[in-house]
């Protein structure tokens, strides 16, 4: 089933001819002109559509939070700073299928009165900007953005804001503080940036994939996508397959396939024909699973329920070979250096737990430093000022209850290990 990745193989996808030969900026005219504005949001909401960027919440509610506020203005905001290890579902979307963006947003503008969007995109994306600023060009050329869109009355226009590279931006918060010139960092939550957002004003923030989903609920309806996937999780998922597999890459697929099904029917199985040994559903900062769960479903409920999440579905895939000590130790170099420093236990916690993996992985650790692992990332998920601290330990946490025993291995090898330096020196 193809809703996302629809156009992704046409001939010259991202351009608006392209686009339109597929029943492109179809869904704009009919909410503009058939549909009043709480009608739109009630489509949205009867589509049961979650937001695809990591938390999962319900876009319906957001937008009704967002058109129910009064004050002017208001700004819709298209999350493409998609900075987590192993995803890189939205820039497929970017590069291939700008226009189901644009449109999207542009409906989103009209059913909470927002007249200004922004596409705030990574710094690593520089192709992706170049292209949604040619889509955007293109649009108003053929007056699907600007002033009076289609003799219709309303204005929305869209900028692109290119970010600096850092991971804490991809938090709404912090993406909004530096989209107003301010260090990136997040913010005290409440308010939300639905009512206090962009300049104090009300605001709705969306995942590049959420707003790619809009248009084709407005033609087809509510009803007919919340029929696809799981009842809880309803629509397509775009999942980011990277590792020891033998096809990696984007996979749109319905909301609650297995781990399994995903990695032996459709990325090939495993590189090599070697052994599953674990994921990460979530990209680096969700909890891994291990063999035992092959057969959870890759949705926002299925895997809460597991203790992990799905994050933005960066399915992480590591074969036998793989040494989970290192691969936890490779993800919190990279939190370690990411964190915006505002908090404490974000900053000074996830220091320590690097120092203390060097330790293991030197041949310098102990039993206790396990303990100790525990009870800082306990420390570091309870009082962490954002999501950042809250989820960078979980790759600790999870690998330290499922793989123990290669943690012990390393631990129990200190001493040969201090045989062999003494011996080379």
């Amino acid at each position: 089933m193809k809703i996302l990745t629809r156009n992704i193989n046409r001939p010259n996808p991202a351009h608006i001819d392209s686009y339109l030969v597929n029943e492109g900026y179809v869904a704009l005219p009919r909410a503009l002109n058939d549909m009043t504005p709480e009608e739109v949001i009630d489509e949205v909401r009867f589509s049961r559509l979650r937001g695809r960027g990591g938390a999962g919440f319900p876009a319906g509610m957001k937008w009704d939070f967002a058109s129910r506020d009064t004050r002017k203005p208001k700004y819709i905001i298209c999350n493409a700073d998609e900075g987590e290890p192993g995803t890189f579902k939205d820039r497929v979307l970017i590069e291939k299928d700008p226009h189901a963006i644009l449109e999207g947003m542009a409906i989103a503008g009209y059913a909470v009165g927002a007249e200004k969007g922004f596409i705030y995109i990574r710094g690593e994306y520089p192709e992706g900007a170049r292209i949604l600023e040619r889509a955007i060009a293109q649009a108003e050329s053929r007056s699907f953005l600007g002033k009076n869109i289609l003799n219709s009355g309303f204005d929305f226009s869209v900028t692109v804001h290119r970010g600096a590279g850092a991971y804490i931006c991809g938090e709404e918060t912090a993406l909004i503080e530096s989209l107003e010139g301010k260090r990136g960092q997040s913010r005290i939550r409440p308010p939300f940036p639905v009512n206090v957002g962009y300049r104090n004003h009300p605001t709705v923030v969306n995942n590049v994939e959420t707003l790619a989903s809009v248009a084709p609920i407005i033609l087809r309806g509510g009803a007919w996508y919340a029929g696809i996937g799981t009842v809880e999780c309803p629509g397509t998922k775009l999942y980011s397959v990277s590792g020891h597999v033998v096809r990696p890459g984007v996979y749109e697929l319905p909301m609650g396939v297995t781990l399994r099904e995903l990695i032996f029917e459709h990325a090939g199985g495993m590189r090599d024909n070697r052994a599953f040994k674990a994921a990460f559903p979530g990209g680096a900062s969700s909890s891994c699973l291990d063999e035992s769960e092959l057969d959870v479903r890759l949705d926002f409920n299925a895997l809460a329920a597991a203790g992990s999440m799905l994050g933005s579905g960066a399915v992480m895939v590591l074969d036998d070979t793989t040494d989970m000590v290192k691969a936890t130790h490779v993800l919190i170099k990279f939190f370690e250096h990411e964190s915006c420093g505002k908090c404490t236990p974000c900053r000074e916690g996830l220091f320590w737990i690097r120092r203390i993996l060097d330790s293991i992985l030197d041949g310098k650790g102990t039993e206790a430093d396990l303990d100790l692992l525990l009870d800082i990332c306990d420390g570091i998920q309870s009082t962490s000022f954002c999501g950042l601290g809250e989820a960078s330990v979980n790759p600790v946490v999870s690998t330290i209850k499922k793989f123990r025993h290669e943690y012990m291995a390393h631990i129990g090898n200190r001493v040969t290990r201090r045989t062999d330096v003494e011996a080379a020196s």
